[in-house]
């Protein structure tokens, strides 16, 4: 069984950054992609950044393109979403989650594991 925590949401201005961190346990970790995805308010859950097993490759939605990075780091089993110029737009329960392949996609019924979520909302 794979738990997904992620934190290092809040309240921020707008214009401000934050930095999401989803720590995971289990062995294999580095095997799968993973990505990043939110619910904001009144809407469904999208895509927002995905990332290979290996670090090696990243995948953005258009609305985060330039501001929004992804990155992992395999030796402590974490997933981090670095999001910068934050809008309100960006105001949304932000969810981290395993992708069912080391390549991943941006479909979220291609992920299996998902964690509960954080909240980032930004006030303009």
């Amino acid at each position: 069984q794979v738990q997904l925590v992620e934190s290092g949401g809040g309240l921020v201005q707008a214009g401000g950054s934050l930095r999401l961190s989803c720590a995971a346990s289990g062995r294999t970790f580095s095997r799968f992609g993973m990505g990043w995805f939110r619910q904001p308010p009144r809407k469904e859950r999208e895509f927002v950044a995905a990332i290979t097993w290996d670090g090696g490759n990243s995948y953005y939605a258009d609305s985060v393109k330039g501001r929004d990075t992804i990155s992992r780091d395999n030796a402590k089993n974490t997933v981090y979403l670095q999001m910068n110029s934050l809008k309100p737009d960006d105001t949304a329960i932000y969810y981290c989650a395993r992708s069912l392949r080391s390549i991943p996609s941006t479909q979220a019924r291609n992920y299996d594991y998902w964690g509960q979520g954080t909240q980032v909302t930004v006030s303009s």
